[in-house]
């Protein structure tokens, strides 16, 4: 479990070809992964992954097939910043929101404009996803918990402070970029909570269905 509040930039040493059809990751870390052992968790880019190897300064992961064809890693390059995020621990504040590490979805960037310091970003996300996505609800983007601003159709917009813009990779997204998506955890139970429930012959909620449960 991580809170989407990144601790620190990482950056890529090497993608290489792991075991059956996946690949295998190498990413220098900083300060906060010094205490990171093997088998332990870590969110990279937001995506929740198992260390396997761990040298003074870098971690290496697997990356699964399916990992490969959910997420943006399976792009990443040598030299590439990278978020970081170390789990959640008793006691531990929470500054985000839940995060699981597993991502709903794949984003694009289409939009970047720049509003003093900070800078508005608009993301186009698949359909599925637009149940999840509520103005002032949360998400995460690359493994960074945000507050949605706007939706409109199959797009979101969120306003990137500047120290969003420098502790995190989002400063360097432009339109075209892919981010990693995951939604709210809460609307993931609720959706399948409603769908059981109310219309068992439908697969995914609708807003209909939530005005009619009272919660929009």
């Amino acid at each position: 479990m991580f809170t989407g509040i990144v601790e620190e930039q990482g950056t890529v040493v090497a993608r290489t070809r792991g075991v059956s059809d996946g690949a295998r990751l190498t990413i220098q870390g900083g300060p906060r992964i010094a205490d990171l052992g093997l088998g332990q968790s870590i969110a990279v880019n937001g995506v929740c992954l198992t260390v396997i190897q761990r040298e003074a300064t870098t971690f290496t992961t697997d990356l699964s097939h399916e990992t490969l064809a959910r997420t943006t890693l399976g792009d990443l390059r040598p030299q590439e910043r990278v978020n970081l995020e170390l789990p959640l621990k008793v006691g531990d504040y929470l500054g985000g929101h839940f995060v699981t590490g597993h991502v709903d979805g794949v984003g694009r960037v289409i939009q970047c404009e720049s509003a003093g310091d900070s800078t508005w970003m608009w993301v186009v996300f698949p359909p599925s996803l637009a149940v999840h996505i509520a103005p002032k609800g949360s998400i995460g983007i690359d493994g960074v918990s945000l507050t949605v601003v706007d939706v409109a159709r199959e797009r979101f917009s969120v306003c990137l402070i500047p120290h969003t813009l420098a502790a995190t990779t989002l400063g360097l997204k432009v339109p075209g970029s892919l981010t990693n998506l995951e939604v709210d955890l809460l609307s993931r139970y609720l959706q399948r909570l409603l769908g059981a429930r109310t219309i068992p012959n439908r697969s995914s909620l609708s807003r209909e269905q939530l005005f009619e449960q009272g919660f929009a």
